[in-house]
């Protein structure tokens, strides 16, 4: 069980959802006098994110001066910088192979924009996630050099293609190797492999292992141009300006599920500002396809932003993401930004599909670590998000295998729980025989696997994980941040904690609770949310809604046996713009018997 060392939040032992209720840091119980404790607000949020009070002031306004480490620190960076500065010198041609995802999406953009900038001769490749799967392979990159690239990038992907970079080394063909995922202590054939989660890695470098990928690819994008600056590159030309890049280093941080801590926050933050100015005609394009009336802020990365790019990857055509990111056509923008809107309705039908399939196989699997579910005909492009909410469904690490009709090989795809590793097992699992191919990193996975393994996958999880996964999930309590009466939920509120962002894996949204409250209405609205009114004792009111969880037990007693009892309702803070004039409500994730 948790700690009870920890003071109970509220007094909350138990809630509707089965949890225990800890003050993160401090008793932050503020009544409805939030408003006038900002600044003791923001300062406690960072506190509790594991900020030195020393070093308030740096984290409160993230920037890459404070943040950004020298490039050369990372293995390999200058040899990379100094083999891409030679093929811009030398006019050769310069292929981008990326992965599939907005990671992939965004990296090779990136890299493909800022060589065209420079005036180098620079295509992109992304793989058919359906007919090529994850990571290079020697065909494609044995083609390309055939087809005139003397020189290949692969980002967000490579750190564990040693046979297909074999084969391109025996084709004459230098591929560069940018890439974020986990490595083996034996390294692919490459002229320079640039990953901070390399096991040869400095302490320095190691310690910015939560870049994505495209984080790594802005590091090689400054150590190219610092290279080519001392050869004498820009004595009569402009230096591109590197810092229009981040907008695509926050879509692809974020979408990443990156943890949010430290330079992926400065990211981020300055991502949002350019992404704000809407510079880049195919993001431009993008917001537009997202019905965004205003800036984008982080949750819309994740949510509305990055599945439309993940959409072409995932169930229509993988390079339709960099297209949109490197075009500088207007029409063409908003024609395949249009185009992944209606691929991203089409994806969540499939998926609607999958996971229907995928959760009735759950009772099986009650007493497994890990859950390992497995479907012929399930489309591949949707099972890590399908992944995804069974492990919210679940509170366990789950992986989802879409098997092939025909050769009864599986693909799949995990996403874990804090603090269980699930793409170092992974990693053990391959190199066990059990797999055909694997890796990732702790919070998400891929594999390739034989049917005839799939049980004896299953208990490899199950023997090398349950240990993890039954600590990981005994320590789970909902951390509040403060505690306010409905008078206090401000969108002034709002505002104060939205200063402590962004927010994201590592650096958590501030948790709320809210009473106590005696319900007014509870009821579902759409497919299968929940809606509540809660009325406080300060003689106001507020709005609750809970996303999917119409079934949950704790929309059934709010609902059906509420008469008369006062809770306590926790979630997150979020501004309601839908109306005349903004109004705070909460994004309700938990509720608690207050009497």
């Amino acid at each position: 069980m948790a700690s009870r060392s920890i003071a109970l939040a509220l007094g909350v032992e138990n809630s509707l959802v089965g949890r225990a209720w800890h003050w993160r840091g401090g008793n932050m119980a503020l009544g409805a006098d939030a408003a006038s404790l900002q600044n003791d607000i923001l300062t406690q949020l960072l506190l509790t994110r594991g900020v030195d009070p020393q070093d308030v002031a740096r984290h409160a306004k993230p920037t890459l001066r404070d943040f950004l480490p020298d490039p050369s620190e990372f293995r390999d960076m200058d040899a990379a910088a100094e083999r891409i500065a030679q093929a811009v010198l030398s006019d050769e041609t310069i292929t981008i192979y990326g992965d599939y995802d907005v990671d992939g999406a965004t990296s090779a953009a990136l890299l493909v924009d800022l060589l065209r900038n420079l005036g180098a001769r620079a295509n992109y490749y992304i793989p058919d996630r359906l007919l090529e799967g994850y990571g290079p392979s020697g065909e494609a990159l044995v083609r390309l050099a055939e087809e005139g690239s003397s020189l290949i990038v692969t980002v967000d992907c490579g750190a564990m293609a040693h046979e297909a970079l074999g084969q391109a080394r025996d084709a004459g063909v230098d591929v560069i190797v940018v890439d974020h995922h986990k490595c083996s202590p034996e390294l692919p054939p490459a002229a320079a492999l640039v990953n901070p989660n390399r096991l040869d890695e400095s302490d320095l470098a190691a310690a910015h292992g939560h870049l994505a990928a495209v984080g790594v690819a802005f590091l090689l994008a400054i150590a190219l141009i610092r290279t080519l600056r001392d050869r004498g590159y820009f004595d009569d030309r402009e230096e591109p300006n590197l810092m229009a890049l981040l907008d695509l280093v926050a879509l692809g941080t974020v979408a990443d599920v990156a943890a949010l801590h430290g330079l992926n926050r400065a990211f981020v933050a300055q991502g949002l500002k350019v992404m704000a100015r809407r510079e880049r005609i195919g993001m431009s394009a993008l917001i537009d396809a997202s019905r965004l009336k205003r800036a984008p802020q982080c949750s819309d990365l994740g949510f509305a932003l990055g599945p439309r790019i993940n959409a072409g990857g995932r169930v229509g055509e993988s390079t339709l993401g960099v297209r949109l990111l490197t075009t500088s056509d207007a029409d063409e923008a908003r024609e395949i930004a249009e185009q992944l809107s209606a691929l991203n309705e089409d994806r969540r039908a499939i998926e609607a599909e999958v996971q229907q399939a995928a959760e009735a196989l759950l009772a099986g699997q009650h007493n497994r670590a890990v859950q390992v579910l497995s479907g012929a005909g399930w489309h591949p492009g949707v099972i890590g998000i399908v992944a995804g909410r069974i492990k919210e469904k679940t509170g366990k690490p789950a992986i989802v295998i879409a098997l092939e009709d025909d050769s009864g090989v599986g693909k799949g795809s995990g996403r874990s729980i804090s603090g269980v590793d699930l793409g170092a097992a992974i990693i053990a699992a391959r190199e066990s025989g059990l797999l055909v191919a694997g890796g990732g990193h702790a919070m998400a996975a891929g594999l390739t696997i034989e049917r005839s393994m799939l049980e004896d996958f299953a208990a490899f999880l199950d023997e090398r994980l349950a240990r993890d996964v039954d600590r990981a999930r005994q320590n789970q309590v909902m951390q509040l941040d403060l505690a306010v009466a409905p008078g206090g939920l401000t969108p002034s509120l709002v505002e104060t904690l939205e200063q402590a962002g962004p927010y994201g894996v590592g650096w958590p949204g501030p948790r709320v609770a809210v009473g106590p409250v005696r319900i007014v209405k509870a009821d579902i609205v759409g497919k299968d949310h929940l809606r509540v009114i809660a009325a406080g004792e300060d003689g106001r009111s507020l709005k609750a809604i809970a996303f999917r969880a119409a079934e949950s037990e704790m929309a059934q007693t709010l609902m059906h046996r509420s008469a008369g009892r006062r809770f306590h309702l926790a979630g997150r803070a979020r501004i309601d713009d839908w109306g005349s004039r903004p109004q705070a409500e909460l994004h309700l994730e938990d509720a608690a018997f207050a009497d």
